[in-house]
């Protein structure tokens, strides 16, 4: 088990830039995964960012470019810089983890809420 705290939001104009923050509970080695997803008001929640265990990183096209995901293995935090904010990256930002457990099961934090005014 783990617990993931995110930290960082707030309301930016667009352009503007903002970094998240999410702190894990105990060590995210084992981990196999960690990121980033997003959850607009009336949309399904999609991922934002992710990266690996091995250093691997994916990102959704629509952030390509302006977002950057990181993790520091020592403070056991992933984080997400984001840059040249748009009004359509409004949305709950959530912390994710997948590891193995007695199953693969995947970890959420509780959200925390970026806005982005035009």
């Amino acid at each position: 088990q783990v617990q993931l705290v995110e930290s960082g939001g707030g309301l930016v104009q667009a352009g503007e830039s903002l970094g998240l923050s999410c702190a894990a509970s105990r060590s995210i080695l084992w981990l196999n995964a960690m990121g980033w997803y997003r959850q607009a008001p009336g949309q399904q929640r999609e991922l934002v960012a992710a990266i690996t265990n091995g250093g691997n990183t994916e990102y959704a096209d629509s952030v390509k470019g302006r977002f950057t995901i990181s993790r520091d293995s020592a403070k056991n935090t992933v984080y997400l810089q984001m840059n040249s904010l748009k009004p359509e990256d409004t949305a709950v930002y959530y912390c994710w983890g997948r590891g193995w457990g007695s199953i693969l099961q995947d970890y959420w934090g509780q959200g925390t809420q970026v806005t982005v005014s035009s």
